[in-house]
């Protein structure tokens, strides 16, 4: 079993370094689709956490305007991101779902 979980850890390293969006500083939850629970997410962020995203979004905006990407000791290491908007979109999606059943009665 602990062969199988450090095999799905490799596995999911490479493709996370794959996707190159760490390469540019950006962590997974930056990526993400802005949907309506996205959006009240990013509304309910805290400022300092909602400022570090931005200015990753832009450094990446200008990287990629560029043609280049960070220095590799720069990079979004997998160990370090941290899913910082998934706890804000569960409680969004959370609430959709308690709204949509309050309109259904």
């Amino acid at each position: 079993m602990a062969a199988n979980q450090g095999a799905l850890q490799t596995f999911r390293k490479f493709f996370y370094n794959l996707s190159a969006f760490n390469q540019l500083g950006l962590r997974r939850d930056d990526t993400l689709r802005l949907t309506p629970a996205v959006v009240e997410a990013l509304r309910r962020l805290p400022e300092q956490d909602h400022n570090e995203r931005t200015f990753r979004i832009k450094r990446a905006i200008d990287l990629t305007g560029k043609h280049r990407v960070l220095p590799k000791e720069q990079w979004t290491k997998f160990e370090e991101d941290r899913r910082y908007l998934k706890p804000y979109i569960d409680e969004v999606e959370k609430e959709f779902a308690e709204k949509s059943v309050w309109n259904k009665m």
